[in-house]
């Protein structure tokens, strides 16, 4: 037991070293690979000094003379009625249809989808219809003809007699 705590305690001292010795590589590796750094801290340094120099009141009245001559004068605020305008003009776009068709927005008739499954049938059914009706003039033509040329021999056959 008490050589276990004993290597951990060394493996924990092991790694402090290790992460010290990181710690200082980092720092001043960055130190040789910059150069600079110390100039740029003074840089830095010395441009919040110059920030609190040029102080601007807005919202505090000072009592100080000198500080007054710091003191911004209160904006006005700019109209904003004409951009209000602007944007309420552009949102409402003008109508694109004038005239509504009623024949459009009207609602079918409820038998409108059986119609058109039976059309194709009707269709069907009309040149069978048409075929027919021909057929039957075409008989009627025929059994006519034939009257006609029973009539039209009826007749010879009666001025041939009479001669």
């Amino acid at each position: 037991m008490e050589k276990n705590v004993g290597s951990l305690q060394e493996q924990a001292l092991k790694r402090k070293e290790r992460l010290k010795a990181l710690r200082d590589k980092k720092l001043h590796g960055r130190e040789q690979e910059d150069e600079e750094p110390e100039s740029k801290k003074v840089a830095l340094e010395e441009t919040p000094e110059e920030k609190h120099r040029e102080l601007k009141l807005r919202n505090y009245t000072p009592e100080d003379e000198e500080l007054k001559e710091r003191q911004v004068p209160k904006a006005k605020p700019a109209s904003v009625e004409d951009k209000v305008k602007d944007q309420l003009e552009a949102a409402n776009p003008e109508p694109i249809i004038e005239e509504v068709d009623l024949a459009n927005l009207a609602p079918r008739k409820p038998d409108w989808d059986l119609k058109r499954d039976v059309a194709k049938k009707l269709e069907k059914l009309e040149r069978r219809t048409q075929r027919a009706i021909a057929e039957l003039i075409r008989d009627r033509l025929r059994g006519s003809e034939e009257e006609l040329a029973g009539a039209v021999g009826a007749v010879g056959v009666e001025e041939g007699d009479s001669d």
